[in-house]
């Protein structure tokens, strides 16, 4: 589990297209100095597994479906990434629980300021925005943040300077792609609320809001 508050951003050596084991090279001497073969980390809000440490660098196994669901497969030598490791018992949640496993990938598609906020307007698949809701936690790019409203094909946050200058999103513009997770409890939420119940078919109808009182 992760808590998408951002340790540190590490620099991309290498990313091995092996089509049986793909493998991504990280340099980011902090991190590589407190993590071992096993540990995992999150890059760009992906839950990966370190497979070997070497110095300053650390190298993973990336799944074929890992590449095809996310961004990580359009990095390329020079790219910043970030790096969170994973939640220890006993650390503060300074964020929202996360579990590095991406919902769908979002593409930026406007970036303004105002006033001291930088914002941004993300276009996201339906799967994505049908597990958001106003003022409530996305990630982007394993960030956790606070959704500031919903779009008819997407929804912008707000970032703070500290934010910006510390993350990827430094580098992000009208057209990058993000990878992005909903909040793990509207997930749960959402799933149950679609669940056949005995009696009665699955999802929500009028019929069954109106016999829990949200129908006068």
């Amino acid at each position: 589990m992760f808590t998408g508050l951002v340790e540190t951003m590490g620099k991309v050596k290498e990313l091995r297209l092996l089509g049986r084991r793909n493998q991504l090279v990280i340099e980011e001497p902090g991190i590589a100095q407190q993590v071992k073969s096993g540990d995992s980390v999150a890059i760009n809000g992906v839950c990966l597994t370190v497979v070997q440490c070497e110095g300053d660098r650390l190298i993973f196994d990336v799944m074929p479906e890992t590449l095809r669901k996310t961004n990580l497969r359009s990095l390329t030598r020079g790219d910043y990434v970030n790096m969170e490791r994973a939640l220890a018992m006993g650390d503060r949640l300074g964020g929202h629980l996360l579990t590095g496993h991406i919902d769908g990938v979002g593409q930026v598609s406007a970036r303004r300021t105002e006033g001291n906020a930088i914002i941004f307007t993300i276009h996201a698949p339906e799967e994505v925005t049908s597990l958001l809701v106003e003022k409530g936690s996305v990630a982007v790019d394993g960030i956790s943040l606070t959704v500031g409203d919903l779009e008819p094909k997407g929804f912008w946050v707000s970032i703070i300077p500290h934010t910006l200058e510390n993350t990827v999103l430094q580098h992000r513009r009208p057209g990058d792609k993000v990878n992005l997770e909903a909040d793990l409890i509207g997930k749960y939420v959402l799933r149950y609320l679609k669940r056949p119940a005995p009696g009665r078919p699955g999802g929500i109808t009028l019929d069954f809001l109106g016999q829990h009182g949200f129908l006068s």
